[in-house]
């Protein structure tokens, strides 16, 4: 049981560390999140800073979070399996 709480507390940190870009707009709207899905930093370029494309933008956003987010679902998935399968626990 030790063991599966030291293989825990390493593999949170390591997902702490990690970082998965999403990016919409060829580049114009980039959302970066951790690998525990916190939003690390938001880019959004100057020329879609026009009120009348704050819909457009919020989507765009929106999309760009969702893309970086399953990006560090995916990874966080993966190493914790990674870190299981080694415990020798049937089924992972």
């Amino acid at each position: 049981m030790w063991e599966l709480q030291t293989k825990a507390k390493k593999l949170q940190q390591e997902l702490r560390e990690m970082q998965f870009e999403g990016v919409e707009l060829g580049g114009k709207v980039k959302v970066v999140v951790d690998g525990e899905q916190k939003i690390v930093s938001i880019h959004i370029d100057d020329s879609l800073m026009d009120p009348a494309e704050k819909d457009s933008l919020i989507k765009f956003l929106t999309q760009a979070f969702a893309a970086a987010s399953k990006r560090a679902q995916q990874s966080a998935a993966q190493k914790t399996k990674e870190a299981m399968g080694g415990l020798g626990i049937p089924g992972l």
